[in-house]
């Protein structure tokens, strides 16, 4: 039976390399993406090999329009991938209003309503998956990251939560806490200030963006069968 699994900013780093490791397990994929069309075309033709469903949308999850285009485009679904995320780095107390409304509207209410509308639709499977990618900041928190820091904590609590809430409807959500991958998302520091992160890092490096792929994927199978509710740290050993 075909399996389908929602993708959420698949036109990233972490996402692209998601689907990728998806498609290789037979998943077919609705892939979403905001601004980036061209990202998005180069990861279809990338994914044309496999022969799979891959069904492309485009929505600004950071508003309520754009949540309702992509659900309104979601029919049968197993698994939901919600990888999308925006960064800012500054004083907290510099921070725009309309910044901390966009964070929390993209990294915590719109993976609530998405969750919340296809739940219905997760639990007519025997088996159904929920990953979210959070941060190493939203278990830890960071200085001058203190918008991001909030949301990601946000989205750990919310899975703890929920995980306990539909556990015997068949439907795991866990979560991954990434540390410093090296994505566009890392173009916010100079080549010294990266050096200088590496350095933290008990492994001496960045992550990979197909690492994350990886540990989402395991959580999607059934090596992870009695695991929901959970926080997987994938981060070097950075924070413990």
């Amino acid at each position: 039976m075909k399996k389908y699994a929602l993708i959420t900013g698949a036109s990233g780093g972490i996402g692209s390399e998601t689907a990728h490791t998806m498609a290789k397990e037979g998943w077919n994929l609705y892939l979403h993406y905001n601004h980036n069309k061209e990202a998005m075309e180069r990861l279809l033709a990338e994914l044309s090999i496999y022969n799979l469903e891959l069904i492309p949308i485009q929505a600004d999850l950071s508003t309520d329009s754009g949540i309702d285009k992509l659900l309104n485009n979601i029919f049968h679904i197993d698994a939901i991938c919600y990888v999308s995320g925006i960064s800012h780095y500054g004083l907290f107390v510099d921070t725009d209003d309309q910044i901390i409304e966009k964070m929390w509207k993209i990294h915590v209410h719109a993976p609530m309503v998405i969750i919340k509308k296809l739940l219905p639709k997760l639990m007519k499977n025997e088996q159904s998956y929920v990953v979210l990618v959070s941060s190493i900041w939203g278990q830890t928190g960071a200085s001058c990251e203190v918008i991001y820091s909030t949301a990601k904590g946000a989205q750990i609590s919310f899975v703890k939560a929920l995980s306990k809430e539909v556990a015997q409807s068949g439907v795991r959500i866990n979560a991954v806490a990434p540390g410093a991958v090296n994505t566009q998302m890392m173009g916010i520091f100079s080549e010294d200030e990266k050096i200088a992160l590496e350095e933290e890092i008990p492994m001496g490096r960045l992550a990979n963006p197909c690492e994350i792929a990886e540990t989402i994927q395991f959580l999607l199978s059934e090596k992870a069968s009695y695991i929901t509710g959970q926080v997987l740290a994938v981060n070097g050993g950075w924070y413990t």
